[in-house]
């Protein structure tokens, strides 16, 4: 594998796709750039805020990366480079770049409001309801688990290393300097007509001063040294807040500031990338092109190709690797670095209520999901660059791989030997960054699932009386959440996480569901949503089948415990909900083909 080559020739592909493909959908759906989007109709200043096109990509792309196009292609690895560099590019470019595209879309012709509306409107309400109620949850484990993430990414223990709680320190710092400046930046450019170049100079400024003091502050001894519990309490405050907050105070400019963050990651990367090839040392990486259709994550010696084990004689195991059979496990572990259902949340719940201009939904939507495309492929040339350590089950987690892998490359370029240590910290910094932004759009998305879910369709939020209103009301969904998602993160969301990758592609499968009755209804071609809809219900079904049968295995095996039995009775749910869904929409959009068929005949 020559990782100049590779991601040379992804690139070039991810660009044809963009502009004939993604050209292609705009046609066939009738993007208008000239017709007023609910940004501007619905303007309220809290949740419809127009946006510059290069803001609403920042919080975007920030919202949707997550550690998801990192930690997947790192952890598909194990199957070989070519089998993730053939899903990162085909699923990036005709499944998930068409999905967030067209999620982000739908909603722009519905009121900016989520795909549950559209769902309601367009299937039917009972679609509806189930949907609301399946988002949600896979939202409150989206808070939990990010919540946790980054909560492990600022904590300060005992038992760790020094050079770990430093850098643990300086991460916390940085974060908590970064929504400081983010609410003064927001206030301050409110209403103002700052030129582009200006805002966006002024913002890479800025990324580097608040870099460089919340990276010294630590090392001088000024430091913020909290514990796990007393973080993931912040953290819920402070999502609790960034929730309700109208966007233009935090969400936009937070996540605009570190977009910039995330975008210098991505050239840090590439410079890593083109130096270590041009110097010879990532010209011929260890990785396989293809190591079959099965794959473990016991570690192993690539020299060999033996089992490694401890000294106690047991396997050891590389918590950086997926197992199991290519299909479905390759298209469940890669997700958002080809395809992802939590996109369709942000593009509907969010980014639909920012965008200017129609005509923005293209770059945004189709062009934001192939930039984590790149930084997918990104993230197989670092595993490729440290498979031998990777392959032995040298890393405690796949963002340990990736900075290491691309700090490492840096440190090939002559001149640049003594700058791996802070490329290290820095990129573990940036990944911090996307679980940090998602976490605060993942809590105001799950705000406004729950808000619909008590919301009739044929009634305004302002119309509800009694409990609905009640339990619509944003503050209490929002309190909801966040007690949910924080007491979740901090006893047991580890117990159903498992379940977690099989739950978003079946909300992707049903997004892309949802916005094929919709075109379907509207008269526009909807044909391109056929197979990959079909695809991905069958990868999750499949992966839900195969969870079960290997839960009761256990069960029986091993007896009855908690997280097994837990496991099997919500992956029957999700498959019993994904027929159900399914079978609803299906027979909406051939009942819809019959219709236009019998009325252009006539």
């Amino acid at each position: 594998m020559n990782a100049l080559i590779i991601f040379l020739v992804a690139m070039v592909i991810l660009v044809i796709g963009y502009v004939c493909y993604g050209g292609w959908l705009a046609k066939q759906w009738g993007v208008d750039p000239k017709r007023p989007t609910p940004a501007h109709e619905l303007e309220d200043g809290v949740d419809y805020v127009p946006a510059p096109p290069y803001v609403v990509l920042g919080h975007h792309f920030s919202s949707i990366a997550g550690a998801g196009p990192i930690n997947g292609p790192i952890q598909a690895a194990v199957f070989g480079w070519v089998p993730v560099l053939l899903w990162v590019l085909v699923g990036g470019i005709f499944f998930g770049a068409m999905h967030d595209f067209g999620a982000l879309f739908a909603s722009l012709r519905h009121k900016g409001q989520t795909l549950a509306v559209v769902v309601a409107e367009n299937i039917d309400n009972t679609a509806k309801k189930l949907f609301c109620i399946f988002a949600y949850l896979t939202l409150l484990l989206v808070v939990a688990a990010f919540a946790s993430i980054v909560a492990n990414t600022f904590v300060v223990s005992a038992s760790a290393a020094p050079a770990t709680n430093l850098a643990n320190e300086q991460t916390a710092m940085i974060s908590v300097i970064f929504i400081g400046v983010a609410v003064v930046y927001g206030f301050v450019t409110r209403g103002r007509n700052i030129p582009g170049p200006v805002n966006i100079v002024s913002a890479i400024i800025l990324i580097v001063i608040m870099v460089a003091i919340g990276y010294s502050l630590p090392l001088m001894g000024i430091a913020i040294s909290l514990d796990y519990d007393t973080w993931m309490i912040i953290l819920g405050v402070y999502i609790l807040v960034a929730s309700v907050a109208p966007v233009w105070i935090l969400l936009q400019p937070r996540d605009y500031l570190s977009s910039y963050l995330l975008y210098g990651m991505i050239i840090l990367a590439i410079i890593g990338i083109v130096g270590a090839s041009i110097m010879g040392a990532a010209t011929d990486l260890q990785i396989p092109a293809f190591t079959g259709f099965v794959a473990s994550n016991a570690a192993f010696d690539t020299s060999t190709g033996q089992q490694l084990v401890d000294e106690a004689g047991k396997t050891i195991t590389n918590k950086a690797a997926a197992s199991g059979f290519l299909f479905p496990a390759l298209f469940i572990t890669i997700a958002c670095g080809a395809i992802s259902g939590f996109h369709s949340l942000v593009a509907s719940g969010t980014t639909s209520k920012q965008l200017d201009k129609e005509g923005q939904a293209q770059p945004i939507g189709y062009g934001g999901m192939l930039i984590e495309c790149v930084l997918a492929v990104i993230s197989l040339c670092a595993v490729g660059f440290v498979w031998s350590k990777y392959a032995a089950g040298g890393y405690a987690s796949p963002t340990a791989v990736f900075a290491d892998g691309l700090s490492q490359m840096l440190a090939c370029i002559p001149g640049l030997a003594d700058v791996q240590g802070l490329a290290y910290a820095l990129l573990i910094l940036a990944v911090s960054a996307f679980c940090l932004t998602s976490l605060d759009t993942a809590t105001r998305l799950a705000r406004y699932m729950f808000q619909e879910l008590w919301t009739p369709v044929d009634k305004k939020p302002e119309e509800l009386t009694g409990v609905h209103k009640f339990m619509a009301n944003p503050y209490v969904a929002t309190i909801i959440t966040v007690v949910i998602g924080i007491i979740l993160g901090m006893t047991g969301y580890s117990i159903i996480w498992p379940l977690f990758g099989a739950a978003n592609q079946l909300l992707a499968a049903l997004a892309l569901l949802a916005v094929c009755a919709w075109l379907g209804n509207a008269g526009r071609n909807n044909k391109m949503f056929f197979v990959p809809m079909a695809f991905m219900l069958l990868a999750t079904l499949t992966s839900l089948a195969i969870t079960f049968y290997q839960k009761v295995t256990t069960i029986m095996t091993s007896g009855i415990a908690l997280a097994p039995v837990l496991q099997a009775i919500l992956a029957v749910l999700l498959f019993v909900l994904a027929i159900v869904l399914a079978v609803k929409g299906v027979k909406t959009i051939v009942a819809t083909a019959k219709k236009q068929k019998a009325s252009s005949a006539e």
